[in-house]
């Protein structure tokens, strides 16, 4: 357990942090992780501190700097954002000849600017590409099943924009893109996923703070990722081969019984129930 970062800092090159959950709850921005991350960047050391924002968004990073522009997240929290969007635009690039669909809200269009694609309807689309529920305050991803069952028995393939299986906002978890993909996975429908916890997006991420400082290879036991979600964060990072700290006070608030900011007890059983595992663990992230 830390108390905060500050102890640890030194120990890293370039910290991974995740968005939603950790900078902000969807609601409000959380000022004492803005605040570490600036700390950080602003440590002494042989190559610059970086912090790469790496968030499972649906839609380009410039959408994701312009909404924390809005919460009043500082610029000087971060050097780049790298987001699942990102890595879906490539996947679309990759496939523009086959007619896509779009399964989500309007709001994640965005995600297509640019691009020269053949869109198609639901009845002919070769992929569907899903960024989210239509309406994510009141629908589950059950409410979709009987329009997946004709894409999964005619071979479709999914890309999931945001791996995410729910995202808090204010007090509440939000079901995500995710949760309609494991349900199309279950139906038997093939899922291709851009973001964490697949190694791709850190990739990309790694490259970006890379580039940041002429190509100069950075080591991964001088990565930190930090996260709220065991299944996309912790098994991310894991899986990359770096560490990894886990914020406590986000998707997994509930579960561990501080959701109502009431003090963190032991949580030692929590973890030892999960399939992965952070190095540490911390209430917020803050110096």
């Amino acid at each position: 357990m830390l108390d905060g970062i500050g102890g640890v800092a030194s120990g890293f090159d370039l910290i991974l942090c995740d968005v939603w959950g950790v900078l902000h709850d969807g609601v409000h921005a959380h000022r004492g992780a803005s605040d570490a991350l600036t700390r950080f960047r602003a440590l002494p050391g042989e190559r610059p501190r970086r912090v790469v924002l790496v968030s499972n968004a649906p839609r380009p990073g410039a959408g994701v700097l312009t909404q924390l522009d809005g919460f009043g997240v500082p610029r000087t929290a971060y050097d780049t954002i790298v987001t699942s969007g990102d890595l879906t635009r490539r996947l679309l690039a990759e496939r523009a000849a086959a007619p896509v669909y779009h399964l989500g809200p309007d709001r994640d269009l965005p995600i297509f600017d640019g691009l020269d694609l053949v869109r198609g309807g639901p009845d002919d689309a070769a992929h569907v590409v899903v960024t989210g529920l239509l309406d994510d305050e009141v629908e589950t991803a059950e409410d979709y099943r009987d329009r997946l069952t004709p894409w999964a028995a005619r071979g479709v393939t999914m890309i999931c924009a945001n791996p995410d299986l729910v995202v808090e906002r204010g007090e509440r978890l939000i079901p995500c893109a995710g949760a309609l993909a494991a349900l199309y996975e279950e139906m038997g429908g093939a899922v291709v996923y851009a973001g964490k916890p697949h190694v791709p997006v850190y990739e990309a991420a790694l490259a970006a703070a890379e580039g940041l400082d002429g190509g100069a290879p950075l080591p991964r036991e001088r990565v930190l990722a930090v996260g709220d979600a065991i299944r996309t964060d912790v098994a991310g990072a894991r899986a990359f081969g770096v560490a990894s700290l886990l914020v406590a006070r986000g998707i997994h608030a509930e579960e561990l019984g501080v959701a109502a900011g009431a003090p963190i007890g032991d949580i030692a059983h929590w973890l030892e129930a999960q399939t992965v595992h952070p190095d540490a663990v911390i209430d917020l992230l803050r110096w």
